[in-house]
């Protein structure tokens, strides 16, 4: 069966956000002051092919974690839906 998985990533609450801050910046610059805290990160959007959706979720995961994600610095979380 193939599934679609849906994963953002973005830097851990604790990191500095450098893209977020400029963009922070920008936003304000168009007067646009009320909004505040802007982190930026991906989305990233695959297709799997496997047995049951619990195989389906360890693979996507194990990507995340060996590839995808830097976890030192990233945190991640996805979503599955059959395709």
């Amino acid at each position: 069966m193939k599934y679609i998985a849906e994963i953002d990533i973005m830097p851990q609450k604790e990191i500095l956000d450098p893209q977020g801050k400029a963009v922070k910046l920008g936003l304000h610059n168009l007067h646009m002051d009320t909004i505040d805290n802007v982190r930026i990160g991906k989305h990233i959007r695959l297709e799997v092919e496997a047995d049951s959706e619990v195989q389906a979720r360890e693979t996507v995961d194990s990507a995340c974690r060996q590839l995808l994600a830097n976890l030192i610095m990233e945190e991640y979380s996805f979503s599955l839906h059959t395709a």
